[in-house]
């Protein structure tokens, strides 16, 4: 009776070995999976920022483009509104006089002198 109980504790602790053997090996499959899951997750995620970073770089070089734009627009705009505000011309009239536009009304100057320094 003793061969026969020390053969079906044998057999128990074989098919124990057997299923931790198997439970180990599921364990190690699962945590490959997980561990390729989360490599691709993570590579996916550095595709998404560096997809992310090159649109902000090429959004950034487009405002600053525009803002040089605006900036020659804005120059150019106070050129004109100098040159609407008040033209000087030198005419050599009959007498002399030069002639100034200021807001679209011409004065007429006799006698000038140069500016002080």
């Amino acid at each position: 009776m003793s061969v026969r109980i020390k053969a079906v504790v044998d057999r128990f602790v074989k098919e124990l070995k057997e299923a931790l053997d198997a439970d180990i090996q599921d364990r190690i499959m699962k945590e490959r999976e997980m561990q390729s899951y989360i490599e691709e997750r993570e590579r996916e995620v550095a595709e998404r920022e560096a997809a992310w970073k090159a649109e902000l770089s090429r959004r950034e070089a487009e405002i600053a483009r525009q803002e040089a734009r605006l900036k020659i627009e804005r120059d150019n705009l106070e050129k004109e509104k100098s040159v609407l505000m008040g033209t000087a011309s030198s005419q050599d009239n009959q007498d002399g006089a030069l002639e100034i536009t200021v807001s679209g009304e011409k004065y007429r100057c006799l006698r000038f002198s140069k500016a002080k320094k």
